[in-house]
């Protein structure tokens, strides 16, 4: 059996860490908001014993994998991009080693990017898409910056990146239209969600149909709790009519969320009438974390 491992996916705000046994089965989860962004110029090995520290001492045999923005250049060390179209072992074989506070080594993965057209990177996702095993197909990974990936012939052919939630944000907090919004109550969600995937599909374009969560609140033909469900549902459509645009006949789609994102993307997926399977970003994440790591120790 293998060896376990230790897998982080540290991000910008938050870190999640796992002890994954040889079988995959992950034995112990931690997480905390403890981002790269908070921790100060040499002070990872720091951050990483208060992570992750209990876990190495459980395991001190375990191989250690770090993924996410810790490869930037604002975090442990700048892991630089693999360019697309690019293999797991292309991925494994340009990681970066550090030195741990107790003088043990971690691996560093590096980010992707892709030059379609437009310049985009990617850091932290490409684990996921990893542990998916697909051999052809889409991915969908909603988030702040959501991607879709094109994976052809087990490569991550090409990608797109999408502001989706944080033009959600934007436009619910600090324009205009957050000033008639309110909390949902009753069916408000639905009906707002109802709406907002339905005005995604109408001409006029996301900047027209988003101003009508206003006028339609004045009108009175919309609740003022209706206004979020509405927004968020009307970009996740208009994310998704790009990115069909953009990968046209890419064949299944796998779709990577939990939770309201799961919910959200599902109902305006099924609008679209794009067939989808579901996976959680934490199964995604270790099964990506364990072919990376089996790729480095070939």
């Amino acid at each position: 059996m293998p060896a376990p491992l230790i897998a982080l996916d540290w991000g910008t705000t938050r870190a999640r860490a796992f002890l994954i046994d040889g079988d995959g089965a992950v034995r112990e989860r931690r997480s905390a908001d403890q981002g790269v962004q908070s921790v100060p110029e040499g002070g990872f090995p720091a951050a990483f014993a208060g992570l992750a520290g209990d876990l190495r001492r459980a395991a001190p045999e375990a191989a250690i994998l770090l993924a996410g923005m810790v490869g930037s250049r604002n975090g442990w060390v700048e892991a630089p991009y693999v360019a697309c179209p690019a293999a797991p072992a292309d991925i494994a074989s340009a990681a970066i080693t550090v030195a741990l506070g107790d003088g043990g080594k971690a691996a560093v993965l590096p980010g992707l990017s892709c030059d379609d057209g437009a310049f985009d990177v990617m850091r932290g996702e490409e684990t996921l898409i990893v542990g998916l095993g697909l051999a052809d197909g889409l991915v969908c990974l909603p988030g702040t910056h959501a991607k879709w990936a094109l994976v052809e012939g087990g490569r991550i052919a090409r990608f797109a990146s999408f502001m989706t939630g944080e033009v959600y944000g934007l436009l619910r907090q600090h324009s205009i239209l957050a000033r008639l919004a309110a909390e949902p109550v009753g069916d408000d969600a639905a009906t707002g969600t109802a709406l907002g995937l339905s005005a995604a599909r109408r001409p006029g374009g996301l900047l027209n149909a988003a101003f009508a969560a206003r006028t339609e609140v004045l009108a009175g033909r919309m609740a003022p709790g209706a206004v979020g469900p509405y927004l968020s549902a009307l970009v996740v459509g208009h994310e998704i009519a790009g990115a069909k645009a953009l990968f046209a006949g890419a064949g299944m789609l796998s779709l990577v969320a939990d939770g309201a994102l799961a919910e959200s993307y599902g109902a305006a997926l099924t609008a679209a009438e794009l067939p989808f399977s579901l996976t959680t970003p934490e199964a995604a994440f270790v099964a990506g974390a364990r072919r990376l790591a089996a790729e480095m120790a070939r």
